[in-house]
């Protein structure tokens, strides 16, 4: 029997290519997108061959009328074996508000997936699994050239960085606000990998680092030129960045996402950080449990859990 999977910001970058791959497996795929319209004209022909549901991650609201209607419709499809939480924002301009009043890039990359994953855990089907989409700017030894995270608490960070901002400007603000996002998802995949253990799940969580991938959509808020390099320039690029940096192609990372979903020997892996098709270890502050409780806690006290 084919599963259903729900990828977020599926139709697009490596979601985009996430989606054509777990199509080619045969699998359902809810493609969860806040704009259809762009959606389907991004997937084009593929559109037709997966299930595309609104979903605003910036909105509570939205998220909680997905789960609702997924839920609502779940004997239209095959079950759900899996949630690819793919979607996310870089905002380099100065910092902006969600609907509810959150700082944006926090309210997208984690807030808004955290909601959804513990709404939707019961309904995954044994065994289900979860995929954090993690990022190399989580972990300051990596040398990015992204500004590090700090680690604020799980409700300062619901506000923007106003210290970072005074001090070194909205396009710093805007790069750790991001690198701290992602840091909180590869803490959520932890914590919640934890939770799912003490409770006998058979669900497994891990988080994805598809290391740099030239062509994404997160160079969107970009300047011209600095959008034309990431985009037309760079991905001819990859093969000569690869002994140096952890690069992937748009189709490779996507390919090695949808891994995370289809590949058997990951059915009993849980907990994790996988870099492309490897585990490696994440950063040291990812595995401090009171900085892990702390996140728990106060997203599901911001999210109304």
């Amino acid at each position: 029997m084919t599963t259903s999977v729900i990828v977020t910001g599926g139709h697009t970058g490596i979601g985009g290519r996430c989606t054509r791959a777990l199509v080619d497996t045969q699998r359902h795929v809810v493609v969860a997108s806040r704009d259809l319209a762009r959606a389907r004209e991004e997937l084009g022909a593929v559109a037709e061959r997966v299930e595309l549901r609104p979903l605003d991650l910036s909105s509570l609201a939205s998220v909680r009328d997905f789960v609702e209607l997924f839920l609502a419709s779940a004997a239209d499809r095959p079950p759900l074996a899996a949630i690819v939480c793919n979607a996310g924002v870089q905002i380099v301009g100065p910092p902006q508000r969600s609907a509810d009043g959150f700082e944006l890039t926090y309210a997208v990359n984690h807030l808004g997936h955290y909601l959804l994953v513990r709404q939707l855990l019961p309904a995954l089907r044994a065994p289900g699994r979860v995929v954090m989409l993690g990022s190399g700017t989580h972990d300051p030894a990596q040398k990015t050239g992204i500004a590090p995270p700090i680690y604020r608490g799980g409700r300062a960070l619901a506000e923007p960085d106003t210290q970072t901002l005074a001090k070194e400007g909205p396009l710093r603000t805007g790069h750790r606000a991001y690198s701290t996002s992602k840091l909180c998802n590869v803490m959520f995949t932890y914590a919640l990998a934890e939770r799912l253990r003490a409770d006998g799940s058979r669900t497994t969580v891990n988080a994805y680092d598809p290391g740099l991938v030239p062509g994404t959509g997160l160079a969107r808020q970009y300047g011209a030129a600095a959008r034309f390099l990431f985009t037309r320039v760079a991905p001819a690029l990859v093969p000569a960045m690869k002994p140096f940096f952890h690069a992937q192609t748009l189709d490779e990372a996507g390919r090695n996402l949808a891994r995370m979903v289809t590949e058997p020997s990951l059915e009993t892996v849980s907990g994790r950080y996988i870099a492309g098709a490897q585990e490696i270890r994440s950063s040291e502050d990812s595995y401090n449990v009171e900085k892990q409780r702390d996140l728990w806690d106060e997203s599901a006290a911001l999210v109304g859990l």
